[in-house]
C-alpha cells in the first residue's frame, strides 16, 4: 500500500500525469460551495448499531448519494478500509467509492490544480496538507469533526491537521515506524537473541552473515514515492544518535540538511545498507534495493533468505494471506534499539489526515464518521490481520487483536517513549518528498554522503 505518504511539489503537470490511474469522481468546490441542503431522516435513527452515531442525524437521508475518498492506500490495508465504512454505509444510505493510487501524492495535487477532486483525500503528510490548502480547494470541515478531535486526541495530532493556525483535517489512521521485521522460528534456530541496543544489533547482524544468511533485505521502490523507504532509515537513525531535540531542528531548517550530524546518521545507515555482505538477501545487490518494491522486500524473510528488514508496523498487512503474524509466529517485529536506552525510547510515527473539498451533506457527514471513537473501533475490529492504529483515544485497545498492533499501542503508551512525526512529511514538500527520496535513490546507486546531503540542502526552499 501507501505508504509512505510524502508528498512532491509539481513544477509541471502533463496530460499523462493527470490521467495515470486516476478516477475522477466529477468536480467538487472549494471552501465555499458544494454545500447541498440535508433532507429526510436519518436512517439511522431506527437502527441500533447506530446509536453512537447521533452526529449523523442532522445529515438526513443520504440514500443514493455516492462520494469519492482518494488516497494512497491500497490493497490489502485498503479492503480493510473499506470493510470500516460498512456502518457509515448502513446508517446513512451513502456510498463510498474507494479510489486508492500509489502515486496519490503527485496525482492529488494534479487534480487540485485541474479542479478534477474528489470529496475527500486521505493525505498522508503535514507538508502535502499545507501545500493542498495553499490551492484554495480544502474545506473546512463541520464543528462536529473539530469537537471530536478535540476530544478523541491530543493536541499535537489536533496541530498536525492545522494550516497557519486554521484546523482542516482531523486524523485519521496512525503508525509506528520503529520496527525490524524477523522471523521467531529462524532466530530461535540459530539462537540468536533479539537485539535492544544499537551494538547489539550490529553485532547480531555480523553473526547472521557469518551462518550464512544475508542478515538484511530492503525496498525502496514505490512507484512515484520511490525512496521514501530510505529516508524513514535516515530518521529513526537521527533521533537515536542526535536526539529528538536536533531532529526537531533539522525538520525545520535550525540546522542545514548537510550538517555533520545528518552525515552520521546516513553513514550509520550505509554501514547496513552500503554494505553488500548485509544486503540484500534473496534479492540482489546493493543496487538491487532501488528496483525491490517495498511491499516484497520482506518475502524473503519467509524463505530463509534474510533475517531482518526495517519497516513500519503496518507492514503486518502486506505479508502473504495465512502468515501467522506473533511472537512464536513465521514473522514478528522487534523495537528498533536505541543507541543509548538511558535517553528513553524514541519512536518514529506518521498518519493520515482527512482532507475535504466540498461541504456536502454526505462529505460532512463522512469526516464526522471519520473523527468518531465509533470509526476507530470498527476499523479495528475490521484489520484482523494487523497492520493498522490509530491515536484516538476512544480505541479499546481489546479490539487490537493483532500482536503487532498490541506491541505499537504498548510502545507508544509507555512514558519513556520520545514521540517524532516522520521528518520528511513535516519538512517542505520540495525536500521531503521531492529531493530527499530522489538522492536516497542516488546514495544507494553510490553516491557520496557529502553529495547527497548537499543537493538536499541546496534544495531547500527559500523561505
Amino acid at each position: 500500500m501507501i505508504r509512505s505518504r510524502k508528498s512532491r511539489r509539481l513544477t509541471a503537470v502533463t496530460a499523462a500525469a493527470v490521467s495515470a490511474g486516476v478516477i475522477l469522481a466529477g468536480c467538487a468546490s472549494s471552501d465555499g460551495g458544494g454545500s447541498d441542503k440535508a433532507s429526510g431522516t436519518w436512517p439511522g435513527a431506527k437502527i441500533s448499531e447506530c446509536s453512537g452515531l447521533d452526529q449523523l442525524s442532522q445529515y438526513g437521508d443520504l440514500t443514493g448519494k455516492t462520494l469519492e475518498v482518494y488516497t494512497s492506500i491500497t490493497p490489502p490495508e485498503g479492503d480493510t478500509q473499506v470493510a470500516s465504512y460498512a456502518l457509515f454505509e448502513k446508517c446513512t444510505g451513502a456510498k463510498v467509492k474507494y479510489n486508492a493510487n500509489k502515486d496519490f501524492e503527485k496525482n492529488v495535487l494534479v487534480r487540485a490544480q485541474g479542479n478534477d477532486l474528489p470529496d475527500i483525500a486521505y493525505v498522508p503528510q503535514p507538508g502535502l496538507l499545507k501545500q493542498l490548502v495553499d490551492t484554495g480547494t480544502v474545506a473546512t470541515p463541520p464543528k462536529d469533526v473539530e469537537t471530536n478531535v478535540d476530544k478523541w486526541w491530543s493536541k499535537d495530532w489536533k496541530t498536525y491537521g492545522t494550516v497557519d493556525g486554521k484546523f482542516y483535517a482531523a486524523p485519521l489512521g496512525a503508525n509506528m515506524k520503529s520496527f525490524v521485521w524477523y522471523s521467531p522460528s529462524m532466530f530461535k534456530q540459530h539462537n540468536w537473541t533479539v537485539p535492544t541496543t544499537w551494538d547489539d544489533m550490529m553485532k547480531l547482524t555480523d553473526t547472521i552473515q557469518k551462518s550464512g544468511i544475508t542478515p538484511w533485505c530492503a525496498g525502496f521502490e514505490s512507484g512515484d514515492a520511490t525512496g521514501w523507504p530510505g529516508t524513514d532509515w535516515v530518521e529513526e537513525v537521527m533521533l537515536r544518535t542526535a536526539g529528538p531535540d536536533v531532529y526537531d531542528k533539522w525538520i525545520s531548517h535550525d540546522i542545514p540538511f548537510n550538517d555533520p550530524q545528518v552525515a552520521t546518521a546516513l553513514d550509520t545507515v550505509g554501514k547496513i545498507l552500503k554494505n553488500p555482505k548485509y544486503v540484500n538477501g534473496g534479492l540482489g545487490d546493493v543496487k538491487s534495493i532501488n528496483g525491490t518494491a517495498f511491499g516484497d522486500a520482506g518475502l524473503p524473510i519467509l524463505k530463509g533468505k534474510c533475517a531482518m528488514m526495517q519497516m513500519a508496523g503496518f507492514y503486518a498487512a502486506n505479508w502473504p494471506k495465512g502468515t501467522t503474524v506473533a511472537p512464536d509466529g513465521q514473522v514478528f517485529a522487534f523495537y528498533e534499539p536505541t543507541v543509548d536506552p538511558s535517553k528513553g525510547t524514541p519512536v518514529e510515527g506518521g498518519g493520515e489526515f482527512v482532507a475535504s473539498f466540498n461541504k456536502k451533506p454526505a462529505t460532512q457527514a463522512f469526516q464526522t464518521y471519520l473523527s468518531t471513537d465509533v470509526w476507530a473501533n470498527e476499523k479495528a475490529k475490521a484489520t484482523p490481520g494487523g497492520g493498522w492504529l490509530s491515536a484516538n483515544k476512544g480505541l479499546d485497545v481489546n479490539n487490537l487483536v493483532s500482536p503487532i498492533d498490541q506491541l505499537s499501542a504498548k510502545t507508544l503508551a509507555d512514558p519513556n517513549t520520545v514521540f517524532r512525526f516522520d521528518a520528511s512529511d513535516a519538512m517542505p514538500g520540495a525536500v521531503g518528498s521531492g529531493t530527499f527520496w530522489k538522492e536516497m535513490v542516488n546514495w544507494i546507486s553510490g553516491q557520496s554522503t557529502k553529495d547527497t546531503l548537499d543537493n538536499i540542502e541546496a534544495s531547500w526552499p527559500a523561505s
